[in-house]
């Protein structure tokens, strides 16, 4: 029988809120629980006992960044699928927006530290997110279910995660942004 985790009390969602807010701009690799709780008006003792451990946090942490993915995800479901050119743009404009940096910046963080610590907090996260994004990409694709469509969407999110990965490292988003138009215009 699946046990469901209780819902969160008001402090534990106000806490795991503000710490989502610190980890956008401190990461998550070196977390370490007393400037953390110092930073948001907690103690190490009161996270410990709210997340269960550090990790528990880290779990608690990464699932908040995806529900900003995923909100992002549910508002571009089309009910005409309008193809894959048209949703890879919405998607670079939502990535690439100077905002974003923060939450792109920890996505890059959690999806590297998932590749090379999978047993952690971070299992699973880097598939997961894969996963999500080739879902929202198939459901615009008319022929969504084909062998050729899996290759179209798989290499349109490469992509996205390339240009991605350039634009946070150079911060050119003229270029990147360029360079992903044009890439979809030969699709």
């Amino acid at each position: 029988m699946p046990t469901t985790k209780p819902v969160p009390s008001a402090r534990e969602q106000e806490l795991l809120e503000r710490a989502y807010a610190y980890s956008l701009t401190h990461g998550l690799a070196d977390l370490s629980l007393r400037p953390l709780a110092a930073a948001i008006g907690s103690s190490p003792r009161v996270l410990l006992f709210l997340f269960g451990s550090k990790d528990g946090l880290i779990r608690a942490l990464l699932a908040r960044a995806r529900g900003d993915e995923l909100e992002l995800l549910k508002s571009l479901r089309y009910d005409d699928r309008p193809g894959l050119e048209v949703v890879a743009k919405e998607l670079w404009t939502w990535l690439a927006a100077p905002e974003r940096r923060p939450l792109m910046n920890l996505w890059v963080e959690a999806y590297g530290r998932s590749l090379v610590a999978p047993d952690g907090p971070w299992a699973d996260y880097a598939r997961s997110t894969v996963e999500d994004w080739l879902e929202l990409l198939k459901a615009s694709q008319p022929d969504g279910e084909s062998k050729d469509a899996q290759a179209r969407r798989t290499a349109v999110l490469a992509l996205l995660r390339g240009a991605l990965l350039d634009l946070l490292a150079t911060g050119d988003l003229d270029r990147t942004t360029r360079a992903v138009e044009q890439q979809l215009k030969t699709r």
